[in-house]
């Protein structure tokens, strides 16, 4: 299940401590490591969940440091390579030890993920009217989505994007980043859809 709680300062000194930690295990690979995702937004409710993007000039260097990594908790988790092909994920901790902590996403400088991510973060950090209806919007979603991870992540895509562009075109925080009604038709569309596929699903196992 999806937990949002209230934001909580000592999410960067955790960043801070792990991101020792990283540049001490994985040596020149990473040119780079950000805080990232709402953890890193201060003032924002977030899934308690530190997100870390650490930056390498060619993605290939990767799997020579996966032993580093999981000498200090990470598991590699290749399988989303087929859906972002861009990205090297890992998490901490390791399936079946405990509550997970971070989630680092590997990526090249140069990248369009690694652009996306600080531009998101850097506009929610100095525009407080898109931090509040962000974390309105993710409290809502919580409560709907439930254990369904992958709808929630789906109903934020909307509003995430609406702000992505708000950044690229230095929009001023004067009004909502999407209209309310926007955003609702998006949700209720994503929504609808992941029910309907669900049907079908059921229908044909039904007469499997």
């Amino acid at each position: 299940m999806t937990v949002i709680v209230a934001y909580d300062p000592r999410w960067s000194a955790l960043f801070e401590e792990e991101r020792a930690r990283l540049f001490a295990s994985t040596g020149p690979l990473l040119a780079a490591i950000e805080h990232v995702g709402s953890t890193a937004v201060p003032g924002l409710a977030a899934n308690p969940i530190i997100d870390i993007m650490g930056g390498v000039r060619e993605l290939g260097e990767v799997t020579r440091y996966v032993a580093p990594l999981e000498g200090i908790g990470y598991e590699y988790v290749p399988q989303y390579e087929a859906y972002i092909p861009e990205r090297r994920y890992f998490r901490k901790p390791r399936t079946g030890q405990g509550p997970r902590t971070h989630h680092l996403h590997i990526v090249e400088l140069t990248s369009a993920f690694w652009h996306r991510q600080l531009l998101f973060r850097e506009y929610l950090r100095t525009h407080p009217v898109a931090l509040r209806e962000y974390a309105d919007l993710k409290l809502r979603l919580a409560a709907e989505y439930g254990d369904d991870g992958r709808g929630y992540s789906d109903a934020k895509r909307p509003f995430i994007e609406s702000i992505l562009k708000r950044a690229e075109g230095n929009v001023p925080d004067t009004a909502s980043a999407l209209p309310r009604r926007d955003v609702c038709l998006a949700v209720h569309s994503i929504m609808s859809l992941r029910r309907a596929v669900s049907s079908v699903v059921r229908a044909h196992a039904s007469h499997a």
